[in-house]
């Protein structure tokens, strides 16, 4: 089967080949036709070695497809079923699972450093991006990491609620718990952050502002619900100019950097709610003193995958883009084939796109 295939962290392009196969299926396991998946700015950040994975590796993680084989032991899914994948299969016996936190479950995601799913070149070993690589045609996950949806979904709008959608839109609801008639500051309009401000705008926050340094981001943020857009220049302006210079309610950082957690942090009123959702490296410290951090009395909230349990949060989110209250499809920039992976990556790091989805036959 044709997949892409990172031989080296810090390598600018990718190795797209024909001679890439499976591991066979086992008896927990389900094996995935994959029909979308999302180029997302984590996938750059396992390319650039930002976020660490065994190498070589297949990138790829927001996707979703068909099943085609089930392990003996899996009654949640069968042959023919749609599934969007979850990149951090819940194993629902750990204590984070137990405590009703399944985002925080590290079972799978520790074994996909050891468990390489995929061959190429004869037999040479290669892994999937947190377990699953679906740059790639196909990919073994346990059940957990397969998501039943209806099948009268788009695969590529499928494909969005695997990551970016459910990472934003969960930051909103699940991890700050915005409330209707309060203001909003998201820094960063990519595809997380265009997440996040329709979940603000959904929540009913009645102030949005998005702040992105690229000025073309600025009418996709107004489209997705924010009411104002600045520079990050502008910022300090913004605050004094909507809020009175008080600040805003909540600050989401989108981003991944400690600047603009920093900037987040700096846009948010005394007391209110700064979450960090972007995935950044690290050695990227931020600086804030133990003075701020006591006397703001603000609260420093991570949102990892939206802090979602995904067998709740994914058929909400599909009822919530069929009812038009979320529009997915808008966030789509391009669509392409596997071919095009690497025009793609150049592009992400451009920073002008918003969502490139690659589709299968």
């Amino acid at each position: 089967m044709r997949a892409a295939l990172l031989h080296a962290a810090g390598d600018d392009r990718l190795d797209i080949r024909d001679d890439v196969t499976l591991t066979p299926v086992g008896p927990s396991d389900v094996r995935v036709k994959i029909r979308a998946t999302g180029v997302c700015h984590s996938d750059l950040s396992v390319m650039s070695g930002v976020l660490p994975m065994p190498l070589p590796v297949i990138p790829g993680h927001e996707g979703a497809g068909e099943v085609v084989e089930t392990g003996d032991q899996v009654t949640s899914v069968r042959p023919g079923d749609h599934v969007i994948v979850n990149w951090t299969p819940a194993c629902e016996t750990c204590a984070s699972c137990v405590r009703g936190r399944p985002y925080l479950c590290t079972t799978y995601l520790v074994q996909s450093f050891s468990l390489a799913r995929f061959r190429f070149g004869g037999d040479t070993p290669a892994y999937g991006m947190t377990g699953c690589g679906t740059w790639a045609e196909e990919i073994v996950v346990p059940w957990q990491g397969a998501i039943k949806v209806d099948p009268d979904v788009p695969y590529e709008v499928a494909a969005l609620i695997g990551c970016g959608v459910t990472t934003g839109v969960g930051a909103v609801v699940n991890t700050a718990k915005v409330r209707p008639g309060t203001s909003v500051a998201v820094i960063g309009c990519g595809g997380v952050g265009l997440a996040v401000i329709q979940g603000a705008r959904i929540s009913g926050a009645t102030r949005i502002l998005a702040v992105d340094p690229l000025t073309s981001k600025h009418e996709p943020a107004m489209k997705a619900g924010a009411t104002d857009v600045c520079t990050p220049d502008r910022l300090a302006e913004a605050v004094t100019a909507l809020t009175g210079g008080q600040g805003f309610d909540y600050g989401f950082e989108a981003v991944g950097r400690s600047a603009s957690i920093m900037s987040a942090w700096q846009a948010t009123r005394r007391g209110g709610d700064v979450v960090v959702v972007g995935a950044g490296a690290m050695d990227d410290l931020v600086p804030l003193s133990a003075f701020s951090l006591l006397f703001e009395g603000k609260n420093l909230l991570s949102s990892l995958y939206g802090g979602s349990d995904v067998r709740r949060d994914f058929p909400f989110l599909v009822n919530l883009w069929k009812a038009g209250r979320l529009d997915l499809e808008s966030m789509i920039s391009a669509r392409i084939g596997i071919a095009d992976l690497n025009d793609a990556v150049a592009a992400l790091r451009g920073g002008e796109v918003l969502r490139q989805v690659v589709l299968f036959d």
